[in-house]
């Protein structure tokens, strides 16, 4: 069985307010999806690596995982005008090329901070339950609010669990989603694990982690900057 990287890359960045989109900002001298990518590379139970690529960018992505020796890369699509078109357009390219049970790992290109132990655990899930979520617990009050302005109403923390990407699924399973996506109307649903919901099926957590930060503003890039520098200390247990 394979194990198969979708790594979403098809966004422009404009809330960064940049020239170039927010996969490709360097970063000590290496783009942010470089991160990413090599986290995957790495990781011996992932196959191959296919990247949902904002169009006009491709040529410039093969040409960094040329250059940083990304060889598991073997497929590059055009991205969407929405992240859950550029998934449908990796995944109908994958269940070309894959067998239906394979596992496909989706993964928002921009969260480069992802650990080879949040992969390993989402592997593991979707092997025993047919799907994986990576989420951790939600540390903070929250409100709900119709004006931004007030709020009347609060949720138990304790029941609720913040998502991260990766999601794995069968490749057969979400493919079908994604079918049934389009036959119901659903067209931009905020995540893979969104659409199961939306769509009447149950999803399992994985492991996620607070450092798993997706790449979204200015301000998380100076995160990501820290986070780089930052080791743990050897007398913490």
């Amino acid at each position: 069985m394979a194990n198969i990287a979708l790594l979403t890359a098809g966004g422009s960045g404009s809330r960064m307010h940049q020239d170039i989109p927010k996969q490709f900002i360097m970063v000590d001298e290496r783009p942010v999806i470089i991160y990413t990518l090599e986290v995957f590379q790495k990781h011996p139970e992932i196959d191959a690596i296919c990247v949902a690529c904002l169009d006009g960018w491709q040529n410039v992505l093969q040409a960094y995982a040329n250059q940083f020796n990304i060889t598991k890369l073997k497929h590059i699509v055009p991205g969407g005008a929405t992240g859950m078109e550029s998934i449908r357009n990796g995944l109908f390219e994958l269940e070309k090329q894959y067998s239906p049970d394979d596992i496909v790992v989706i993964h928002d290109g921009n969260r480069p901070m992802l650990s080879p132990e949040i992969i390993s655990d989402n592997l593991r899930v979707a092997r025993k339950n047919g799907n994986a979520i990576a989420a951790i617990p939600c540390a903070e009050v929250i409100l709900e609010t119709d004006d931004g302005i007030e709020s009347s109403k609060s949720y138990k923390r304790e029941t609720l669990r913040r998502t991260q990407t990766p999601h794995s699924f069968r490749i057969s399973d979400i493919c079908d989603l994604h079918r049934r996506a389009e036959k119901a109307g659903i067209t931009n649903s905020a995540a893979s694990c969104e659409l199961a919901l939306e769509l009447g099926e149950k999803v399992y957590f994985s492991s996620g982690s607070e450092k798993n930060i997706k790449l979204t503003t200015l301000d998380d890039i100076d995160i990501f900057k820290a986070l780089l520098k930052t080791e743990r200390a050897s007398w913490l247990k």
